[in-house]
């Protein structure tokens, strides 16, 4: 591999440089989205919302938040009129996420009170996505 048309094998081999720096790159960027799935600290928590919760949208408003902040998990109304789920991912958006549910909601609900249970630390993701469950 010494010359091709008329190049020396250092110019080539520089020519590869920004190659070899992309592939670095896209590396690194896919083990830290590893990281995300199992390497890293990630947290995992159940929900019941109680209130007007129901007939207001909750739970689209829900799957889009849990899916804006990156998270895994699902949403559901119960025949007792609450909405129940699970959200999984890093703790500071578990985090993030529970003080939605507990404080934001939908626009139109009206929660009174957010009950958190099975919290738990988990080494990889049990499901992907968000979604709603029927």
């Amino acid at each position: 591999m010494l010359a091709r048309a008329g190049r020396s094998a250092c110019a080539l081999r520089s020519e590869r440089w920004p190659g070899l720096l992309l592939l670095k790159a896209l590396l690194l960027l896919a083990m830290s989205s590893d990281d995300v799935d199992g390497g890293g600290k990630l947290s995992s928590v159940d929900f019941e919302i109680f209130g007007n919760v129901q007939g207001v949208c909750f739970r689209m408003y829900t799957e889009d938040e849990g899916k804006k902040l990156g998270l895994s998990g699902w949403v559901k109304n119960t025949r007792q009129g609450t909405v129940v789920g699970q959200v999984q991912g890093p703790p500071d958006k578990v985090r993030d996420m529970k003080s939605w549910l507990s404080k934001v909601g939908s626009p139109s609900s009206r929660i009174t009170r957010a009950v958190f249970s099975n919290e738990r630390d988990i080494p990889k993701l049990e499901m992907r996505g968000f979604g709603t469950r029927y």
